[in-house]
């Protein structure tokens, strides 16, 4: 008997048909070919949103992107302070003014090495309770802007 290829050698279409025996033929193509033609009713009930652009993102010249340090690691960046003139030592305390390090909030994470008075423009419930936030910048030396 011979097998179903030799059968129909000579036949154009093996038996299936015009389209049947062409790669995705009876389906109606492969994925979402036909979404804009012959499935665009099933496209309207069950992926009305498929086609064009959805939401609104700002653009990222305006959007704000805060510095944030978390308390764990001010004394780290102690150097940096000085060297911004933000930060000096009264007795054991530190006094920070990191908005003028260009900090602009001041996260719970971590604990914070000694005590530390420190002026920030946000700081979170957590930091709060580690250390003492100042209501006003302090004053520095003076002759200093």
């Amino acid at each position: 008997m011979p097998s179903r290829t030799r059968k129909f050698r000579g036949s154009r279409t093996h038996g299936r048909g015009i389209k049947a025996g062409r790669g995705a033929g009876k389906q109606g193509g492969r994925g979402n070919a036909g979404l804009h033609k012959y499935k665009f009713k099933s496209m309207l009930i069950y992926a009305p949103d498929h086609f064009g652009r959805h939401g609104f993102q700002r653009p990222p010249k305006i959007v704000a992107q805060p510095i944030s340090l978390n308390v764990g690691q001010l004394l780290d960046y102690v150097p940096y302070l000085r060297a911004a003139g933000a930060v000096e030592l009264k007795g054991t305390e530190y006094v920070a003014n990191l908005a003028k390090a260009g900090i602009d909030r001041l996260l719970g994470g971590g604990t914070p090495t000694g005590k530390w008075s420190v002026y920030v423009a946000h700081a979170t419930k957590h930091a709060g309770e580690k250390v003492t936030l100042l209501k006003e910048p302090p004053a520095g030396p003076p002759g200093a802007t």
